[in-house]
């Protein structure tokens, strides 16, 4: 029997409310933070459900004060802090903020989207019962490399928040094992978090002559920024191609490539930030191989994308990409971190009879898009809640 009553959930984000198209006034002229793609299109499943009522809480600094507003049947409330005070009080503020805005929603759940700022921390101080979501994982990151002293303390709110909860989700098979081994006392749900529809209905009229690879996400390190310069530098000499880089411009990373890299290669390079949803899949839908050499990724939403949108995807056998690339059927892996086998599947890639076209069989497509659609996301999201409720 469905519930008399709709549930009240309570999202703890820093949910990218600049990126809304019909937002008020106010809030207009925010900077745009990380756009938490998996976050409004969850929203956008869940807007107008007659078995919920939802609440989003974010923390903004570049407001001139706190505000509540509603849109689609969804109540945003802006709450107010002092820059520079957040990690430095060990997200104590964000607790005592947040806690004064739940005594007024009356929740009968909270849902923390995180621990990179403290929102699965502070969810556990609250006394709500609550749903945890592991957008990443600091502390898998941390065994793998140096991370930054802003990383360890995420790490840190990491481990304590996980050694406090009751339910989490996550979304790949590898997140699962990762949490089951280390913490076993969780309930753990399987939650994949779903590209947009857009990426679903993208047509795809992939370029051929030349072959044109993509790739997108933060440059840098971790997610292998180098090894694909290194890769396409290789191959240069050997077929006609030219590369897309979707990503927040980073100099001091890239500077050193460039004098290390090849003239020719730069030319065929084109580098694109800041784009939206529908300009990406834009970029998709031209796109005839998708490059993806990450070091460590439990579940990249730009590989999800990727396969739901129909491109091949020559990615590293990390984390949860295996769970979205099937080789031969919608790309090819390789070993994380492995420069010679990453030029060797890129190579076979561009000679492979369909990746080669930019397509991948109809029966990996149709799987794909059934296990990475908004729908069933949704319904999980729905059916966790129900079940921590009744817990």
């Amino acid at each position: 029997m469905p519930p008399t009553t709709p549930l009240t959930v309570a999202w703890i984000s820093d949910f990218p409310i600049e990126w809304l198209p019909d937002i008020p006034e106010p809030l207009r002229q925010l900077p745009r933070q990380h756009p938490a793609t998996w976050e409004m299109v969850l929203l956008a499943e869940f807007e107008r459900n007659p078995a919920l009522q939802i609440h989003v809480i974010i923390l903004r600094k570049n407001i001139s004060r706190g505000f509540s507003f509603q849109r689609h049947g969804v109540t945003f409330h802006l709450l107010k802090y002092l820059g520079g005070t957040r990690g430095p009080t060990l997200f104590w503020l964000d607790t005592l903020l947040i806690r004064r805005a739940l005594r007024r929603i009356k929740p009968d759940i909270v849902h923390a989207w995180g621990s990179e700022r403290g929102a699965g921390l502070v969810a556990t101080r609250l006394g709500y019962p609550s749903l945890v979501t592991m957008q990443g994982l600091f502390t898998w990151f941390a065994e793998l490399f140096a991370t930054s002293a802003h990383d360890k303390l995420i790490a840190w709110g990491e481990r304590h928040c996980l050694s406090r909860a009751r339910n989490v989700s996550t979304e790949s098979k590898f997140a699962v094992a990762y949490l089951q081994t280390r913490y076993p006392r969780l309930a753990i749900h399987q939650i994949e978090h779903a590209p947009n529809w857009v990426f679903h209905k993208v047509q795809r009229q992939p370029a051929t002559a030349p072959l044109r690879f993509l790739t997108y996400g933060t440059l840098g390190y971790a997610k292998g920024t180098d090894l694909l310069l290194l890769a396409l530098n290789e191959l240069v000499s050997e077929f006609s191609f030219e590369a897309v880089i979707i990503g927040k411009p980073n100099d001091r990373f890239l500077a050193p490539f460039k004098t290390r890299l090849s003239p020719e290669l730069w030319r065929r390079l084109t580098f694109k930030s800041n784009l939206q949803p529908a300009e990406i899949a834009d970029e998709l839908s031209k796109a005839t191989i998708f490059l993806f050499p990450t070091r460590a990724d439990t579940s990249p939403n730009a590989v999800k994308e990727a396969v739901v949108a129909g491109v091949p995807v020559v990615g590293s056998k990390v984390g949860g990409i295996p769970d979205y690339v099937i080789p031969g059927e919608n790309g090819l892996l390789f070993a994380s971190g492995d420069e010679a086998e990453f030029v060797a599947m890129i190579r076979a890639a561009a000679a492979h009879p369909l990746f080669s076209h930019g397509n991948v069989t109809p029966s990996s497509l149709a799987k794909h898009r059934e296990y990475l659609s908004p729908v069933r996301m949704a319904q999980l999201f729905l059916s966790a809640y129900q079940d921590v409720t009744t817990r």
